[in-house]
């Protein structure tokens, strides 16, 4: 499998240095008083979310959403369909989207306005990587891990063709392997 990237972008130490300070800025943002509920979003956020859950000594509450944008065309259409809602209800919550990638920034814009529709006393965004280059419309991403070049990248959680997560670092996908498979779109 790592026979298949290109280049590592961020290396595993990398990654858990700045899982470590991020989990330190969120501690820095939230009162110990917040009602702090993280919201993962699957299935790419979930190596991401487990690993600053062990880094946060405050106290917070975990749920999930899965989501997937619909359309023929080769990119995303932006129509997003919520595939696996929330369990509880968030209003007076302090919200938290834990994202692994924030590329276009349709599908997470869906997801902020969706949420704060329910009544949460905020909603932030805590992203581990950014793709400023891709970036369609608006989207205020408060805590970022990593900025990165407009690269399809794999590895922590992130994707290919439902393979690739298990790899502890972020690294490139070699254009090759998704050349190859013309019916399988990178979803990232």
């Amino acid at each position: 499998m790592a026979d298949d990237v290109a280049q590592i972008l961020i290396t595993e130490d990398e990654l858990q240095a700045r899982v470590a300070e991020l989990a330190n800025e969120l501690e820095a943002a939230y009162s110990p008083d917040d009602r702090l509920l993280l919201v993962c979003v699957l299935k790419g956020a979930f190596v991401f979310l487990a690993d600053l859950v062990r880094r946060l000594e405050m106290k917070h509450e975990v749920d999930f959403m899965e989501v997937a944008s619909y359309g023929a065309a080769a990119e995303s259409s932006g129509v997003v369909r919520i595939l696996l809602d929330l369990e509880r209800n968030i209003q007076g919550c302090h919200v938290l989207i834990v994202e692994d990638i924030v590329d276009s920034g349709r599908t997470l814009a869906y997801i902020t306005r969706n949420l704060r529709t329910r009544g949460p006393a905020s909603v932030r965004i805590c992203a581990l990587l950014s793709k400023p280059a891709r970036r369609e419309c608006e989207v205020d991403v408060d805590f970022v891990g990593f900025e990165i070049p407009d690269e399809f990248v794999v590895g922590y959680g992130l994707d290919y063709a439902q393979a690739y997560r298990n790899l502890p670092f972020i690294g490139v996908l070699k254009r090759e392997v998704y050349d190859a498979a013309p019916d399988t779109e990178p979803d990232k």
